[in-house]
C-alpha cells in the first residue's frame, strides 16, 4: 500500500469513527441573538424600526425593489444581510458606506441589470449571480475587495478580460451564472479566469449545453458544473469546454450537478477523464435516458483516485444489467460511491481489484451481493447501508474472501440471525462493524468478528448481552443505544472496552460494580435511560462520583430519575435517601433497640415503682387541677363545711371513733369521714377530692396499717399537693403507731418526704401526756376559717 492510500484510508476511519460515537454536533452563533428574520412576509421595503444593533438581517423572498442609504445608514454594527429573490433591478453600493462591518451581502435571484460601485473593504461574500446582467458586473472598486472570499456573478455574455479587475485576488470560490449565456453557433468566446480555489459554472437547466467558452486558469483545484444535458451528438461540446480546464496539474477535482444524458456519453465522458490528472469525479443527480449498451472502455493507467455518483435515475427500463454494472466494477480506482440509485446488484470483478474504498449505500442490494467474490483482496472499507440485506450469516460469508478489509457498514437493513453458536465465517482482519439499525436480538453476539474493535449495534432489539461471550476481547466501543437492555454489561467478556454507548435503553437499576470490573473505560453515555430512584441506585450514583467527570459524557443533564412519580425528572446527583432508610438490618436495629429499652424501662417502673399506680394518680390530680384552677380562694372558701377530714386506715377505725373524733367534736369542730359523708353513686377517688374541697384541714393517722392502705395514699397525695388551697398549710399528720423508714414501700417516696420535712403529732402511749396532745390539734385550726364555715351554715 502507498504512502497516499494509506493516509486516505487512515483520514477515513478517523472520520468513520468520530460520527459514530460522537454524532453531528451543532453550532450555535454567537451572534445569533443579534440576527433578525424577515424573509417570506411579503416586505415592499426595508422597515424603518428595526434594532440599531442588529448585525444579521434576512429579507430573503419578499418583494422589495429599491435600496437606499436611510434604509441601511442606522445598521452601523451589521455583518450580514441576506436579500436574495426580490425584484431589485439597481443598487448602488454606496448605500453601504455606514456599515463598515458589513462581510456577508447576497443580492442573488433580483432583477438586477446595473449597479453603481462603492468600495466596502470588509466584504468576504458577494453574490450577484442570477440576475438579469448583461456583462459581468465587475468594477475596479472590486480589486481593493482584499477580504473577498466567495463572489457570485451573472451574465449573458463573456470578455476574456471581464474578471481583470479582481485578478490580483486570491479567492476561494467564483460562481458564475450562465443560465442566460447566449451565442451564435460556431461562435466561441474567451474568458480569463483569477486566481481561485473553486469555479462553479451553472447553465441553463433545460436547454442541451452548448456554452462555447475557452476559460484560462492560473490555479484551479475544484470544477463544479451544474445543468448540463447531453445527448449523443452534443457530448463532444462537453469533452471540449473540459479539454482547457484539465490541463491544469492543480486541477483535482471535477463535480457535475443535474446531469442528464445518455450512457453512451456518460462512458465518452469517463474514457475522457481517465487518463487526465483528475483524481476525483463527482456526479450527483444523474439521469441516464435513451438506451444502456455495451460501450468498450479502455481502463488505462489512471490518475483518478475516487469517482462517487450520488442519486442515480435509470429512464431505460430494459436493458443488459451486466454491461451496466461491468463499467463500474472493472474501473482501476481506489474509492467507488454508488449511491442512491436503484442498482440492485453489483458484479464481481473479473481480476484482482484495485479497489480499496466501495460504498453502495441506498440501493437494492440482497444477499447475493459479492458472493464467493475472491477479487476484492484489498477492499479495505465497504459501505453497504439502507439496503435489502436480510442474513447476517451471509453478509459474515461475503468477507470471508476479503482479505484486507477493516470496516464493514451494514447498517439500516434487516439483518437477523438465527444460526448456531460461533459458526459465522467472519474475516480476521475486520475490525470496524457497524450493525445498528437492523432487528437484530440477543443471538447477534454469537456472530461476530473475533478481532472487531468498534461495533455499533444501536437501534436494535437487543435485550441483554450474553456473559458468556469469549470472543470479543479486542473490542474497545461498543454502541449499544436505543435497545431494550435493562442493565449495564459487566467487561468480564470485554477485557479492552474503553468506550460504552448504552443511552436510550431501558435501565433502570444499573449495576454499581460496572466501573470496578471495566477498568480500562474511559467514556461511558448511558443518560436518557428511566432510572428507577430507590435505593439500589445509590451505590451506581456513588460509584458516578468516584470517576473522573470527563468518562461519564452526559452527566448530570442526561442521568434523571423516571421512578418512583414523586421523584421523576430529578437529577440523580440530586437524589439522596439516608443509609438508615436503606440498610434493612440498620432499620430494625434502630427500631427494635428502643422499643426493647422501652420495654424494660416500663417494666422495671410497673414492677417496681408501681409506674400505674402513679399513672392513675397523674391523671385524677390533672382533671382535678383544671377544675381548681378557675375557682379563685375565696369562693373555695365559702364551700368549706368541715373543718377537717380525716384518712386513716380501717384498721385503725377503733382508735379515731372512740378517741379522735370525740374529741374534736366535742370543741365543735367538724368533722368529715368517708362511712358517713361520701356521696353514694359517686367514684371513691371523687368522694375523696370532694371531702378534701370542703375541708379546711386534712388530718391524717399514720401507722403501719396506713402504709398498707392504697386509698390512703391516694387521699395523702391529693391532700399534700394543695390543689386547692393555693399557699394555705392544710395537712396534719398524727403518728398513732411508730413506723420504721424500711417498712414504707417505695412507690410511697411522698409519705417517706412529708415524715423527714414536716413536723407530726404522736399520740403518747401516757395518758398525762395527751392533754398536750389534743392542745396542738386544736391550735392548728384556724378561727377564722371556722367562722366562715358557721357564716356558710348559717347561710345554709
Amino acid at each position: 500500500m502507498t504512502k497516499d492510500n494509506k493516509c486516505v484510508v487512515r483520514i477515513f476511519n478517523f472520520v468513520y469513527i468520530v460520527t459514530l460515537i460522537v454524532g453531528t454536533i451543532i453550532q450555535f452563533s454567537d451572534e445569533s441573538k443579534f440576527a433578525v428574520d424577515m424573509s417570506k412576509i411579503g416586505l415592499t421595503h426595508v422597515l424603518k424600526d428595526l434594532p440599531p444593533e442588529t448585525k444579521v438581517l434576512d429579507m430573503s423572498q419578499n418583494c422589495i425593489s429599491e435600496l437606499h442609504l436611510s434604509d441601511m445608514s442606522f445598521l452601523s454594527g451589521l455583518k450580514v444581510l441576506r436579500l436574495s429573490r426580490n425584484s431589485i433591478r439597481y443598487l448602488d453600493f454606496s448605500i453601504f458606506k455606514f456599515n463598515p462591518d458589513l462581510e456577508y451581502l447576497d443580492l442573488s435571484h433580483n432583477q438586477l441589470q446595473k449597479i453603481s460601485c462603492h468600495p466596502i473593504m470588509s466584504l468576504k461574500h458577494l453574490d450577484l449571480s442570477f440576475n438579469d446582467f448583461e456583462v459581468l458586473p465587475i468594477c475596479k472598486e472590486f480589486g481593493n475587495l482584499t477580504q473577498l472570499d466567495f463572489l457570485g456573478l451573472s451574465a449573458t455574455r463573456l470578455q476574456q478580460l471581464d474578471l481583470l479587475p479582481i485578478a490580483h485576488l486570491h479567492l476561494s470560490c467564483i460562481l458564475l451564472d450562465l443560465e442566460g449565456y447566449y451565442v451564435k453557433e460556431n461562435q466561441t468566446e474567451s474568458l480569463q479566469i483569477p486566481n481561485t480555489k473553486t469555479l462553479q459554472l451553472v447553465f441553463h437547466p433545460y436547454n442541451l449545453f452548448s456554452v462555447q467558452v475557452n476559460i484560462s486558469l492560473n490555479s484551479l483545484g475544484c470544477l463544479q458544473l451544474t445543468n448540463i444535458k447531453l445527448n449523443d451528438d452534443n457530448c463532444q461540446v462537453l469533452i471540449k469546454f473540459l479539454s482547457d480546464p484539465i490541463r491544469q496539474p492543480t486541477l483535482l477535482n471535477i463535480t457535475l450537478n443535474h446531469v442528464e444524458t445518455t450512457w453512451k456519453c456518460l462512458v465518452r465522458v469517463f474514457q475522457f477523464l481517465w487518463p487526465k490528472p483528475v483524481e476525483s469525479l463527482h456526479i450527483c443527480n444523474l439521469t441516464i435516458v435513451k438506451s444502456i449498451g455495451k460501450e468498450d472502455f479502455t481502463y488505462s493507467k489512471t490518475a483518478l483516485k475516487a469517482l462517487k455518483i450520488e442519486h442515480i435515475t435509470n429512464r431505460v427500463y430494459i436493458f443488459s444489467q451486466q454491461v451496466l454494472y461491468t463499467v463500474f466494477s472493472e474501473m482501476n480506482i481506489m474509492m467507488l460511491t454508488i449511491s442512491d440509485t436503484p442498482f440492485i446488484h453489483m458484479v464481481c470483478p473479473q481480476a484482482p481489484s484495485t479497489f480499496k474504498f466501495l460504498n453502495f449505500t441506498q440501493n437494492v442490494f440482497t444477499d447475493s451481493i459479492f458472493q464467493n467474490c475472491s477479487t476484492l483482496v484489498r477492499l479495505e472499507t465497504l459501505i453497504l447501508q439502507k439496503n435489502e440485506l436480510k442474513d447476517l450469516f451471509k453478509v459474515g460469508l461475503m468477507t470471508k474472501n476479503m482479505p484486507s478489509l477493516e470496516i464493514l457498514d451494514v447498517s439500516w437493513n434487516s439483518l437477523e440471525y438465527h444460526g448456531p453458536d460461533g459458526n459465522c465465517p467472519w474475516v480476521e482482519s475486520l475490525v470496524v462493524l457497524n450493525l445498528s439499525s437492523n432487528i437484530l436480538t440477543d443471538s447477534v453476539f454469537r456472530c461476530l468478528p473475533p478481532r472487531i474493535k468498534v461495533l455499533d449495534l444501536h437501534n436494535n432489539r437487543i435485550r441483554s448481552i450474553p456473559k458468556d461471550i469469549t470472543s470479543l476481547e479486542a473490542l474497545q466501543v461498543l454502541n449499544v443505544a436505543f435497545n431494550s437492555l435493562a442493565d449495564l454489561p459487566g467487561c468480564g467478556a470485554f477485557n479492552s472496552l474503553s468506550i460504552l454507548i448504552i443511552d436510550y435503553n431501558l435501565i433502570s437499576d444499573p449495576s454499581a460494580d460496572f466501573f470496578h470490573s471495566c477498568q480500562k473505560i474511559r467514556s461511558i453515555k448511558a443518560g436518557n435511560n428511566p432510572f428507577q430512584c430507590t435505593c439500589e441506585l445509590r451505590e451506581f450514583i456513588q460509584s458516578i462520583g468516584q470517576v473522573s467527570s470527563d468518562v461519564v459524557e452526559g452527566w448530570p443533564d442526561s442521568y434523571k430519575c423516571e421512578y418512583p412519580e414523586s421523584y421523576k425528572g430529578t437529577p440523580l446527583k440530586d437524589f439522596h435517601l439516608s443509609q438508615l432508610s436503606c440498610n434493612t438490618a440498620l432499620l430494625v436495629v434502630t427500631i427494635v433497640v428502643p422499643v426493647l429499652v422501652l420495654a424494660v424501662t416500663v417494666s422495671i417502673l410497673c414492677i417496681y415503682l408501681d409506674l400505674p399506680w402513679y399513672l392513675r394518680m397523674v391523671c385524677q390530680w390533672t382533671q382535678t387541677r383544671r377544675r381548681a384552677r378557675n375557682i379563685p380562694l375565696e369562693e373555695l372558701q365559702r364551700t368549706l363545711q368541715f373543718h377537717a377530714f380525716i384518712s386513716y386506715s380501717e384498721r385503725d377505725s377503733a382508735w379515731v371513733k372512740n378517741e379522735l373524733v370525740p374529741c374534736l367534736e366535742k370543741e365543735d369542730i367538724r368533722i368529715c369521714l368517708h362511712e358517713r359523708n361520701f356521696v353514694p353513686g359517686k367514684s371513691i377517688v371523687e368522694n375523696i377530692i370532694n371531702c378534701i374541697e370542703k375541708s379546711y384541714k386534712s388530718i391524717f393517722v399514720l401507722s403501719p396499717n396506713f402504709v398498707q392502705s392504697e386509698w390512703c395514699h391516694y387521699e395523702l397525695y391529693f391532700a399534700h399537693h394543695n390543689l386547692f388551697h393555693e399557699g394555705s398549710d392544710n395537712l396534719i399528720l398524727i403518728l398513732l403507731e411508730p413506723i420504721p423508714q424500711n417498712n414504707i414501700p417505695s412507690k410511697y417516696h411522698k409519705l417517706r418526704a412529708l415524715m423527714t420535712q414536716r413536723t407530726y403529732l404522736e399520740w403518747p402511749k401516757e395518758k398525762s401526756k395527751r392533754g398536750l396532745f389534743w392542745a396542738n390539734i386544736r391550735a392548728a385550726f384556724n378561727m377564722k376559717v371556722a367562722l366562715v364555715i358557721e357564716n356558710n351554715d348559717v347561710k345554709t
